[in-house]
Parts: structure tokens; C-alpha cells; sequence
């Protein structure tokens, strides 16, 4: 007989964006991850983890995890909860804020690396000289995309209408992974999921991209990024060296294969979408409502109030076709039926973002629109110009 688990996450709301409904002319809806205890979607998958590992090894395990902050910061939530030892790895140059709330969480640190890589390997050596150590993974595994797959769950009875699209963030696929879980799940194979990076964080659009039949077959990459083949997924993945965008949330060197077979395998299929940073920016200010902080950015006044929320740079590259119509109508044509189109939008949250950081992208956004009209936008191969 199976265990009756009671999941430590939230079941978080789907809101109708008014501001965003009117200004793209759709219903609009947000699901809030960013209400989660640990203020990411991050804190579904991972404490199931940690439940299932306590079930398996008893009150004394140690939960040991190499992150860049989100996914460690859920794991001690999650551990805090469940009363059990959490040891989080995390890089360098980690906020103090951040370290506050982990140590909050009574999370034991320790700050190590330059790189995640470098974390990673010290994290998995910690695991191996102790017995009752249990690495916990950052994003690829089945039980974070199973635990990841009941927001779509959630979505399914929440929605009035069957979404038309459903917009994520990718870096290393775990959101994505329990979206694709979820949309099987619930029988929505069929619905096409966009998935969202920044320029010089996309390893997952160029993994996709390299494969068979996809946008890239002849495997012409940009400098700096290399492809190898992962033989039990029988899939070609792309590794990014080194990571040159600002959504560091974002920043998996490669994906999880098994999620680039998912989304290759997929029925409905999947929309790779990769922006600039600077479009990120500006939409992370709209969706704070800060438009007072941007004089130098053209304000739609339909969004000028917005939801007035925080969301890290990596959750805000989700929403940007929120904030430009061309966008949205180019990823989601308008129904043949009559009835009005939905998008749902993953708002994954994250904690690494601050009104300090609002600032200086005030000031990036600023002198980037003095730069040319438009913004260079690739979906699945296909160069975009959105104005700016």
C-alpha cells in the first residue's frame, strides 16, 4: 500500500491580469510561484525530495545541495520543515541577504567556487565521505518534475478555458520538466509550451536546436558553446563555457537530457525563445509597476500600476511577451474559434532580486533604448524584430 504524502508546498493563485489582458487584447493569467515559502517554484519538487528521502533513510539524513541560491534556499525550507540536517554549497559572490534567510532556514553553508561546477564537485564529495548524506539535485530528476508537475495540476481546475499557450522560463529544464510532466498528466500534450531564456543563458534553445530535424540540424553554434551526445537519452545537448547574461537563475551550462527528449518528443511540441537581457529588464520594471524609476522608457499606460511584484530576472524573461503584443501574437496566433484566446504565464519567482537592482537596470534599459529601435528575438531558428 502506497504512503499518503501531504505536499509541504502551496497551492498558489492563478489571477486574470487585468493590466496584461487589456494592453494584449487575450485573457491573461499568472500563476504565482513566486508565493511559494521559499518564494520559487523551486520549493515543489525539492521538498519532495526531501520527503521521500527522509521516508528512505530515516530522521538522520543530511540533505546536501550545490546551488546558486533558489533551489538551495528550498531545500532548507523544506529541511527546516521536516526538522532534518540541510547543508547548501553555494557559490561565490552569494548575497548576504541570501545567506540570512538560509541560515534562518537553519540551513548549514558553505560558500565555495567561482563557478556552479566548481560547488557542485565539493557538494559530491561532502556526500561521499558521509553515510547518511543525500545529494540532492538542483533540477534533473523525475521526483523534482513530478513534484514540479502539480502546479500545472492546479492550473488545469483553476483556468476557465483550455490555454491557448503556457509560458515558462528554462535554464537547466526543471521547471520545464514538470510543466511537460504536468501537461501529460492532465491531457493537455497538445498545448504549446514556450519556453523563455536570455541571450547567453540558452543552453536549452541550443539543444534543441541540434538535434535532428530541428532549427539547427547543421549544428552551426555561436563561440563559446559546444555540443556533445548523451547516449542514454540518445540526444545531442549543447554546453554553454561561460554564461553572459545577467539571469544567473538561468545559468545551467547544459539541460537535462531527459527533458530535451520531452519537449523533441512532444506532441503539441515546443517554442524556444531566447530575448535580451535588456528586454528582460524592462519588463521585470513594468511588471513591479516602477515605471516612475524609468524616465527614460516609453510607459503603456495600461500597465502602468501592474502588480507591483519583485521577480528575479530569470522569472521576468517568462512574462516579456506579456509586455510586447508583436510578441505574443508572432508565439501564440489568435484561435480559429471564436472564443477569446488564454495564456497562462509561469511566474517562477526567485529570491535573488532587490529595488537597489531595479535601479541599475533602470539605467542599463535607458541607455540601451538610445541604441537602434528594436530588440533581436530568436524563435526556433526564426530571427524577430520587436520594437523597443
Amino acid at each position: 500500500m502506497s504512503m499518503v504524502r501531504t505536499p509541504l508546498w502551496l497551492e498558489t493563485p492563478l489571477i486574470r491580469s487585468s493590466h496584461i489582458s487589456e494592453a494584449l487584447g487575450c485573457s491573461a493569467f499568472l500563476k504565482l510561484e513566486n508565493l511559494q515559502p521559499s518564494q520559487s517554484f523551486k520549493y515543489r519538487g525539492l521538498s519532495l525530495f526531501a520527503q521521500q528521502s527522509k521516508e528512505k533513510h530515516g530522521p538522520d539524513v543530511h540533505l546536501i545541495i550545490a546551488s546558486g541560491g533558489n533551489a538551495g534556499l528550498a531545500a532548507a525550507c523544506a529541511a527546516n520543515v521536516l526538522s532534518v540536517r540541510c547543508t547548501v554549497y553555494i557559490t561565490e559572490g552569494v548575497s548576504q541577504k541570501m545567506l540570512d534567510f538560509l541560515r534562518k532556514e537553519r540551513a548549514e553553508v558553505v560558500i565555495v567556487g567561482k563557478y556552479y561546477v566548481q560547488t557542485l564537485e565539493q557538494a559530491e564529495e561532502a556526500v561521499e565521505r558521509e553515510e547518511n548524506a543525500v545529494m540532492v539535485p538542483a533540477y534533473d530528476s523525475p521526483i523534482l518534475w513530478q513534484g514540479h508537475a502539480s502546479m500545472i495540476k492546479e492550473i488545469a481546475h483553476q483556468v476557465p478555458n483550455k490555454p491557448n499557450a503556457i509560458f515558462c522560463s528554462v535554464g537547466g529544464g526543471g521547471l520545464l520538466g514538470g510543466v511537460l510532466v504536468g501537461c501529460k498528466d492532465v491531457g493537455w500534450d497538445d498545448i504549446p509550451v514556450v519556453a523563455m531564456e536570455t541571450h547567453g543563458s540558452n543552453c536549452f534553445y541550443h539543444s534543441v536546436s541540434v538535434n535532428p530535424g530541428q532549427f539547427n540540424s547543421a549544428k552551426v553554434l555561436p563561440q563559446g558553446v559546444e555540443t556533445w551526445h548523451d547516449e542514454g537519452y540518445n540526444v545531442s545537448l549543447a554546453r554553454v563555457k561561460k554564461l553572459k547574461s545577467r539571469a544567473s537563475s538561468l545559468g545551467a551550462s547544459s539541460p537535462a537530457p531527459a527533458v530535451v527528449k520531452m519537449a523533441l518528443e512532444r506532441e503539441g511540441g515546443i517554442k524556444c525563445v531566447c530575448v535580451p537581457d535588456e528586454l528582460t529588464m524592462q519588463t521585470n520594471i513594468s511588471f513591479a509597476g516602477a515605471f516612475r524609476l524609468v524616465a527614460s522608457a516609453p510607459v503603456d499606460r495600461a500597465t502602468v500600476e501592474d502588480h507591483k511584484m519583485l521577480v528575479e530576472l530569470a522569472c521576468s524573461v517568462t512574462l516579456a511577451p506579456a509586455y510586447k503584443q508583436s510578441l505574443l501574437r508572432h508565439l501564440v496566433p489568435s484561435p480559429s474559434m471564436a472564443r477569446e484566446k488564454t495564456v497562462v504565464f509561469i511566474v517562477c519567482g526567485g529570491f535573488k532580486i532587490s529595488l537597489e537592482e531595479l535601479e541599475e537596470y533602470r539605467e542599463i534599459v535607458g541607455a540601451d533604448l538610445k541604441n537602434g529601435e528594436s530588440w533581436e528575438i530568436m524563435c526556433n531558428g526564426e530571427k524577430l524584430l520587436v520594437e523597443k
